[in-house]
């Protein structure tokens, strides 16, 4: 796990016990896929609104305390900004809000509903004729959703070859409706597909850097609670709970022994 990735996910811990919200697990599953993409796309954290910018939308609006400390690892702002998450009038929502957090482009928490969102903004971008590239990042049990797979018909059929999905195979939906071989199923709706270790950085970002004529889909193979042996194994139990005291430290502790 390099550094920053590291750094990530100890901000992600603490924020959560201080303010008593967030999906922990869900949040660390998705740290190396976000920082390739904020490493690859073209864009400004001094100028987040930067007209010719490509854009990113969190399909899985519940990992927002991960998505929030990947923006400050990449200097939309500090990690202190994110300590207000979840309180009241925060800007920092436990779902993204475009109109108040820096490098969010989508109001997303509604499962199923980033990725349409994300195909009109890769549809537009080839209306006007520009070089923006779109991506998102959708769960595997968000891919329960029929608007999922209706979305990923309209952008095979309508060629966006602009468009870059993520899918989070952190099997969250093991127990309950899980999708088996979802390369497969991908690229039986036409899609250009490559499977990644979803925590190997320079892997992703070898993958999305690779010239496709089709949509891109990057299925990233992933551990939910990644970094912590307590999150990994009990994925479940902590969906969604925040660590008191002694639990902070004991997960901190497995974090920083974890594998460099």
């Amino acid at each position: 796990m390099n550094e920053l990735c590291r750094k990530i996910r100890s901000e992600i811990l603490t924020i959560s016990h201080k303010s008593g919200h967030g999906h922990i697990p869900t949040s660390f599953s998705i740290v190396e896929m976000l920082c390739a993409v904020y490493q690859t796309m073209r864009h400004d954290p001094k100028r987040p609104d930067m007209p010719d910018r490509d854009l990113f939308v969190l399909s899985k609006g519940h990992a927002s305390l991960g998505f929030y400390c990947v923006l400050a690892g990449h200097d939309y702002f500090d990690f202190e900004d994110v300590y207000a998450f979840g309180a009241f009038d925060s800007k920092f929502g436990c779902h993204p809000d475009r109109t108040k957090v820096p490098g969010a482009e989508a109001s997303t928490g509604s499962l199923g509903h980033g990725i349409g969102l994300a195909v009109g903004m890769a549809l537009a971008a080839k209306i006007a004729g520009t070089s923006r590239r779109i991506y998102t990042l959708i769960g595997d049990g968000e891919s329960n959703e029929g608007t999922v797979w209706e979305a990923i018909m309209v952008a095979t059929n309508l060629k966006l070859d602009n468009l870059t999905v993520l899918y989070d195979h952190n099997h969250s939906q093991g127990r309950c409706l899980p999708i088996p071989n979802p390369a497969e199923r991908f690229r039986a709706f036409g899609c250009d597909v490559i499977e990644a270790d979803g925590h190997d950085v320079d892997a992703l970002k070898q993958a999305l850097v690779t010239p496709t004529d089709r949509v891109r889909v990057i299925v990233g193979n992933t551990v939910k609670g990644y970094g912590c042996t307590t999150l990994a194994e009990n994925m479940y139990e902590w969906h969604r709970r925040s660590p008191k005291a002694e639990e902070l430290n004991k997960l901190l502790g497995e974090l920083h022994a974890s594998a460099v």
